[in-house]
């Protein structure tokens, strides 16, 4: 009867929250404490709404860049500080959604908080948005710094999503303390074995990533 019992239990949850795809975990597994506000679960992001594919505020990454991913939380811990994490894994599903929303160019409900000086139907010419992301590999990660006295996120010049030059990572036009805050993740990331996307200075991918050809589908849940 036990037998049975764990049996439907696991066919419950399998049915119910999905299974990973392996080499794959939930970071809180890994990272108990990681703060995660995964934007694209919410319509707090550049199209306006959640978006397909997301399910859930669970991160999920590759098991080797959430090992990897914990080494950097700690570092920063032992400055009071910690990560807040915006995106990880994400499904390609969700990127053909970027694709179609990219299309309807009436569609432009948050252009003035997300990318005020960019035409939108210049967003893939200028390499904002793209037919395949390389978060759908599973090791990139978009991410930022929290003080852990205020819990605010450091100012890092422009906000999460921005799509402009004030994104790239050596945009000059910022305060010194601004800068600072970048040069730290920066360096952070570096160290532990992440290169960076020199437009975004959140965005970061594990060097040798375990999947580097392949763009998974499994949602977010």
């Amino acid at each position: 009867m036990r037998n049975l019992f764990t049996l439907l239990f696991t066919f419950y949850y399998v049915f119910s929250f999905g299974q990973l795809e392996r080499g794959f975990t939930y970071v809180r597994d890994i990272i108990p404490d990681l703060e995660v506000e995964l934007r694209y679960y919410t319509a707090n992001n550049f199209v306006g709404t959640s978006i397909e594919g997301y399910e859930s505020n669970r991160l999920i990454l590759t098991i080797e860049t959430a090992k990897k991913l914990k080494l950097v939380h700690e570092a920063l811990q032992e400055q009071n500080l910690c990560l807040k994490v915006y995106d990880g894994y994400r499904p390609q599903r969700s990127v053909n959604h970027f694709i179609l929303w990219a299309k309807d160019l009436n569609d432009t409900i948050n252009k003035h908080i997300f990318y005020p000086k960019v035409k939108k139907k210049h967003l893939f010419r200028e390499q904002y948005i793209a037919s395949r992301s390389g978060h759908s590999r599973g090791s990139t990660v978009d991410l930022t710094i929290v003080d852990g006295n205020t819990g605010e996120v450091l100012d890092m010049g422009s906000p999460y999503d921005f799509f402009g030059q004030e994104s790239w990572v050596n945009y000059s036009k910022i305060t010194d303390k601004q800068k600072a805050n970048r040069q730290l993740l920066q360096t952070v990331m570096l160290k532990h074995g992440f290169r960076n996307y020199p437009k975004e200075w959140w965005h970061f991918t594990l060097r040798g990533e375990p999947f580097p050809n392949t763009y998974f589908d499994f949602p977010v849940k």
